[in-house]
């Protein structure tokens, strides 16, 4: 059966305010997408993720997003792309100084929310997030959103590239996620989403909305959003699922 890894976009509590159970899910994953201070975290919850993580064994990556914690960086905010790649640097070194301090390793970039969404749509924006990566470490890596724009600018900027599916999501005809506005933009029952990923990992096609036939995607990791109510459930579940098929977790980088 499949080898696979499994993240989670963890570090998104800030000060006295907490998002998720960080703790549960680094007890699940083998990647984690840290919040670098923009949607999401200050220096202490990236300290305190990143301790947890190299503690685990679990990989590292950023996290960026656009500076919009209210919002909690779903919302695009107007930006040139050239901004956006400042933005992006900006963040990633913030969280390469912390896990400095942490004893962690910073190995790839997931850009989060509104942000990776517009990568994955814009070729533009895709190639100024790339750019960034590439101007402050070619040995940094991109986790982008499987048969999007992101995955090709990174190729172009001599990047390592790894595609990801997102297990609580639901999938467009054109491979991007429906938006969260929509009221079927989520799956919240632990058994169908398992279910869907077994399926997917059996036959490399995604079920799709508006009775679309099934897309074919790549993946060499699946997402679980650690920010919605039974996270940890679905998480549990979805590892029990696919351990029991004979599927292997692994993450796709070494630490």
């Amino acid at each position: 059966m499949a080898e696979i890894d499994l993240n989670s976009d963890l570090g998104e509590s800030y000060g006295p305010w907490v998002m998720g159970d960080d703790a549960a899910l680094l007890s699940v994953v083998t990647s984690a997408n840290v919040a670098c201070g923009g949607h999401a975290s200050d220096p202490q919850t990236m300290f305190a993720t990143l301790t947890e993580a190299a503690a685990r064994g679990v990989v590292v990556g950023a996290h960026p997003g656009y500076a919009d914690r209210e919002g909690f960086g779903r919302r695009v905010i107007p930006m040139a792309p050239a901004e956006i790649g400042r933005m992006v640097a900006a963040q990633i070194g913030a969280l390469q100084g912390v896990a400095a301090l942490a004893g962690a390793r910073v190995r790839y970039v997931k850009p989060h929310g509104a942000l990776g969404n517009l990568a994955a749509a814009e070729p533009e924006v895709a190639a100024a997030i790339a750019a960034a990566v590439r101007a402050i470490s070619p040995d940094l890596a991109v986790l982008a959103i499987s048969g999007t724009a992101l995955e090709p600018a990174a190729e172009r900027a001599g990047l390592q590239v790894f595609s990801e599916i997102f297990a609580d999501r639901a999938y467009l005809p054109s491979g991007q996620l429906v938006p969260r506005a929509r009221p079927d933009a989520m799956l919240h029952d632990p058994a169908e989403g398992a279910a869907r990923i077994l399926r997917f990992l059996e036959t490399g096609r995604m079920p799709v909305v508006d009775g679309a036939d099934p897309i074919a995607l790549k993946a060499q990791s699946i997402c679980l959003h650690g920010d919605s109510a039974g996270a940890v459930a679905r998480a549990r579940e979805l590892r029990r699922v696919l351990g029991e098929a004979g599927v292997t977790f692994r993450p796709f980088l070494p630490a």
